[in-house]
């Protein structure tokens, strides 16, 4: 492929994997944790260096990622390689410190109906319930990354006011955390809505080069709508690998945006991602041999074995 740039992009864009943690969640299969253990290896050896890779979640809420601490004791280390791990509370804290975690995530909204279907409580209750994690965590020396979903839309309130999802999104990282996610949960967004969210956050104090976006592809725009975060400063590109998963909280998400499908705009703009395409293929094609269905990643299914593009 020649690339060819536009103007107003950045030189490298980091690619926060998260088809381990947020794909295999909402996944019907059951995957064995040494499946699991192959795949996050396998993606360290496509070239992403940002692999979410687990959630400490009661079981009961998230069957599939039940074998958290057996994954982590399976889990060959990678050299460069950093994986985060997602916890819901202090008691989710204790077990990802005990396996020796040092990067952790907890998963906020931006509104009250998906904070309490999420989490059983109140916007406010919830944040309540994330400071002393982020505390004790950063007491420790670990990175902690903050998630504020529904920045876009919610499917029971509807569209969500910027000012509502600022000021989640400031409380959170006043506490102390090193990075935020902005998450289109349901995919509702589009470029302008995007772009003015961006702007909206960094006017508040917290600049691009702690900014992440994480987008759905609902509607089709999860492309469009980074290409547009990317035009605002934005250099950490959330993706799941092959599109796996939506969320279990949010019947009308679909996948995430597939990271196939990113590295392949991001090469044809000339923009360094330092991922592998088709060995990253590869790994979603085995990955939908295990789930027992095809990738929904446009990219995976033209490069794959029969197409034209293979």
């Amino acid at each position: 492929m020649m690339a060819t740039a536009l103007p107003g992009l950045p030189e490298r864009v980091t690619i926060y994997e998260v088809g381990p943690r947020d794909g295999l969640q909402n996944e019907d299969t059951v995957l064995p944790a040494g499946v699991k253990a192959e795949f996050v290896t396998r993606l360290a050896g496509a070239g992403l260096r940002t692999i979410e890779t687990t959630s400490f979640v009661h079981p009961k809420w998230v069957p599939q990622l039940a074998d958290a601490e057996e994954l982590l004791g399976l889990l060959p280390r990678s050299p460069g390689v950093r994986y985060p791990v997602l916890v819901p509370n202090e008691r989710g804290l204790d077990r990802a410190l005990a396996l020796g975690a040092t990067e952790i995530a907890i998963f906020g909204s931006a509104t009250e109906t998906f904070a309490r279907r999420n989490l059983n409580r109140t916007v406010d209750e919830s944040l309540a319930m994330f400071a002393p994690v982020v505390d004790r965590a950063r007491a420790q020396g670990l990175w902690v990354r903050a998630y504020v979903s529904m920045v876009c839309g919610d499917p029971w309130e509807g569209e969500v006011p910027v000012e509502q999802v600022v000021s989640v999104a400031s409380r959170m990282m006043d506490m102390g955390c090193s990075q935020l996610s902005l998450g289109d949960t349901i995919g509702v967004g589009t470029p302008g809505q995007v772009t003015a969210l961006i702007r909206a956050i960094t006017d508040a104090g917290i600049g691009t080069d702690r900014l992440a976006v994480h987008f759905h592809d609902t509607y089709g725009q999860a492309l469009a709508n980074t290409l547009a975060a990317l035009q605002a400063g934005v250099t950490i590109v959330d993706a799941s690998a092959g599109g796996l998963g939506g969320c279990p909280y949010a019947e009308s998400a679909t996948g995430n945006l597939a990271t196939e499908d990113l590295v392949w705009m991001l090469d044809g703009l000339g923009v360094e991602t330092g991922v592998d395409l088709r060995e990253l293929v590869s790994t979603s094609r085995w990955m939908a041999g295990r789930l027992g269905r095809p990738s929904p990643s446009r990219v995976v299914q033209a490069l794959s074995p029969g197409s034209e593009q293979s």
